[in-house]
């Protein structure tokens, strides 16, 4: 009695906040919770990757696995919070105590993106790289407990505040909680790569890593407060036990049990679940037997998000070797991610209002599982677009010296045309001109013979590198060997030098860059310059001269200054430039018919998949099957890791036909799985053993009742013969009187 009196009592609490337009007080500041959480979340994640490869200096494979295992546990910790907040704490003190978990692992990830914390000698680059690690680490770590665990609370904990009366204003609720996630998450990934790539530090320059990282902190740290902000407001439901832990407890009995009882003597029963009759409910048992039917589905999904949140890693790095100039906007490779949100929010609308509808009047039997399959084969084919892109950029990327390995290219540092013959080669380079490519050497020693007459010396080359020989305008002088760089640039920079032709040192600078001086003859270390126009001054004494070129991305150029410059408002026509590693060619906007169609996949798979599992499961087996939905998520991710250890594939386009190939494998597999899937009403099937169950107990209160009146009246009769009994023996008493 006291029970259903606490239960009639909360379900009177619901709705009875305060309202405008209809709606609760407290679910916007539930909304704008949602909001902050997911731009803090995914912005975060946005440049996750880059911030791998190019601020802890860790290679692809590294930074893409250590990626895959953070968005893994993200994907795996809900089930904690959901046994948290339903056995323990409920959902409003889960959300509370996890999200400072969270706001704590963001700073931390802000606080180890200061690359001056440990930045000694002040070159830009940390000196101790294991404290950035550790602390990074550990953020991730929080940042994955905090936001796993807040994610199964957060949307329930906004339909607990709506009332009986509230239906309309429910639904409503959770569309516009939806927009709000991918309205964050588009926002956050516009804004979080433009944060990165500014320069910031106290002493030294440096991508604003630390900024990328703490504007999603400070959003954190908003949601909490204005999640803090609407307590008195909320309905607050106290912990009623977590059925994820009954089911398991349940399927762990029916194992035991039926592990027992495995000899023939006993009779078999006609599903192994049935062997947990013994302690559990029918009714329990029935509703498991449907969620494992739908939990049996789930088995080849994973792969599907195996190539969906390669997005964010493979596609993000795909993209640092492309051209990213769209006219008058620049779009750096992070923004690609961008591209996601925006056609979710465009493609959810038209496939709703407009595909499927069209499909439906065609008579095409288009069920969910079908829908979900021509997604995992849309998916696959946003990896066939990958890795045809992938050759495309492979073709104009720079083949570098193998360690067993010396390329050389030649300067001609003089006015007058020159002959270089080396190795059965010649080579005739006019004066301030460089070859145009690399000439590969297997020995470390080669002779070369300049001019005519000619002068010979032998080179000594290092293994595995690039480097330039410096041919002065009098042969007779020294031969200077300068290296070159034997990596892309990185974050699609651009490497630049110059070398100095004049008998006079040379000053050069401009408005990013300062070369120092450059001595007589000699060349400048290599520095980093963005994409877009760059002024260069060129200073000797009072004398100055500007040099300006537009820079694409990736590119890695050598500026000579002839001895013959004059400085003057037409001097820049006699510096020559050498482009050492060519700039990116392959333009971004090919990337964008791979994000259609793994979008496209999406929405077919993801959404139909999640209004599938709710409409196959129980009622009281829904959050067991969203668990089981999220595992296959984090299973996914840990797919990349173990087929990218396995594989080694020297290519990157093999490895994206291999996820291809390996997607394809399990869609046909899926669809057969999904031939034999019979589509059940789980409501009806409930009700139905319901009324069976209560059935059987009526016939077993029937047969009680029946039972009761037989022993009544054995009862009566016995008494009816102990009284007559009693009459006999008077009367036979007064007679013998």
């Amino acid at each position: 009695m006291t029970e259903k009196d606490d239960l009639k009592k909360e379900r009177n609490g619901r709705g009875k906040c305060k309202e405008v337009l209809g709606y609760p007080i407290s679910i916007f500041f539930i909304i704008v919770n949602e909001f902050c959480e997911r731009f803090s979340y995914y912005g975060m994640r946005a440049v996750l990757v880059l911030y791998f490869k190019y601020f802890l200096k860790w290679d692809d494979d590294l930074a893409i696995s250590i990626y895959h295992t953070f968005v893994a546990f993200c994907y795996l910790t809900p089930i904690l919070g959901a046994i948290i907040a339903d056995s323990w704490l409920g959902k409003f003190k889960t959300i509370i105590y996890l999200s400072i978990v969270y706001a704590i692992g963001q700073v931390a990830m802000a606080v180890s993106a200061i690359h001056d914390i440990t930045d000694s000698d002040r070159d830009g680059s940390p000196d101790n790289l294991t404290f950035h690690v550790v602390l990074s680490m550990v953020g991730l770590l929080l940042i994955a407990l905090g936001t796993g665990g807040i994610k199964p609370c957060v949307a329930a904990f906004g339909g607990d505040q709506f009332g009986d009366h509230q239906d309309k204003q429910r639904r409503t609720f959770f569309s516009v909680f939806y927009l709000c996630i991918n309205g964050g998450s588009l926002l956050s990934t516009i804004i979080t790569p433009i944060l990165r790539a500014q320069d910031c530090g106290i002493h030294s320059k440096n991508k604003c890593y630390s900024l990328a990282f703490g504007v999603p902190a400070a959003l954190m740290a908003v949601a909490l407060v204005v999640f803090i902000m609407g307590s008195g407001m909320y309905y607050k439901t106290k912990p009623e036990g977590n059925i994820m832990l009954k089911v398991s407890k349940c399927i762990g009995f029916a194992i035991k049990n039926r592990y027992r009882h495995k000899s023939k003597q006993y009779p078999k029963r006609e599903h192994w679940m049935d062997w947990a009759e013994e302690k559990y409910d029918k009714l329990l048992i029935a509703q498991i037997k449907i969620a494992l039917r739908v939990l049996l589905l789930y088995i080849p999904l994973p792969m599907f998000w195996t190539l969906f949140d390669q997005k964010g890693s493979r596609w993000t790095l795909q993209a640092t070797t492309m051209d990213g100039n769209f006219g008058s906007i620049i779009i750096q490779p992070d923004q690609m991610q961008t591209i996601n949100p925006i056609l979710i929010l465009t493609l959810v609308p038209i496939m709703d209002s407009l595909v499927f509808p069209l499909i439906k009047k065609c008579r095409l039997n288009f069920t969910p599982l079908k829908k979900m399959t021509v997604g995992m084969i849309l998916a696959a084919l946003a990896f066939v677009c990958a890795a045809v892109i992938q050759l495309q950029i492979d073709k104009t990327l720079p083949v570098f010296p193998s360690a067993s390995q010396s390329q050389l290219k030649f300067l001609n540092m003089g006015n007058t045309k020159t002959t270089i013959q080396f190795q059965g080669t010649q080579l005739n380079l006019s004066g301030g001109q460089a070859s145009e490519e690399y000439f590969k050497f297997e020995s470390d020693q080669i002779m070369v013979s300049i001019g005519n007459p000619s002068v010979s010396k032998s080179v000594s080359l290092t293994k595995g590198e690039r480097q330039t020989l410096l041919i002065p305008s009098a042969i007779n002088n020294e031969w200077q060997l300068a290296s070159d760089l034997t990596y892309k640039p990185q974050e699609g920079n651009n490497e630049i030098r110059f070398i100095n032709g004049m008998s006079t040192p040379v000053n050069v600078s401009s408005a990013a860059v300062y070369y120092d001086q450059i001595e007589a003859l000699h060349y400048s270390n290599y520095s980093e310059i963005q994409n877009g126009r760059a002024i260069f001054t060129l200073q000797r004494g009072s004398e100055s001269c500007e040099y300006s070129k537009d820079f694409g991305f990736g590119g890695s150029y050598t500026f000579f200054i002839p001895s013959t410059l004059t400085f003057g408002p037409n001097c820049h026509e006699s510096i020559t430039e050498s482009v050492d590693i060519k700039p990116n060619s392959v333009h971004m906007a090919l990337q964008i018919p791979q994000y259609f169609l793994i979008t496209a996949g999406e929405v077919l798979f993801s959404v139909t998949g999640l209004e599938f599992s709710y409409s196959q499961a129980p009622s009281n087996m829904k959050s067991v099957l969203q668990a089981g939905w999220l595992l296959t998520n984090a299973f996914g991710n840990f797919i990349v890791l173990i087929v990218a250890e396995i594989a080694k594939l020297p290519k990157q386009w093999t490895e994206y036909v291999l996820f291809a190939s390996l997607l394809m494998a399990v869609s046909i597999i899926f669809s057969i799985m999904a031939s034999y899937y019979t589509y059940i009403d789980p409501t009806a099937i409930e009700a139905e053993f319901k009324k069976k169950i209560d059935n059987d107990d009526d016939d077993d209160d029937n047969e009680d009742d029946k039972k009761k009146e037989l022993q009544k009246s054995e009862f009566k009769l016995e008494k009816r013969n102990s009284v007559s009994s009693d009459d006999s023996d008077n009367k036979s008493a007064q007679t013998n009187m």
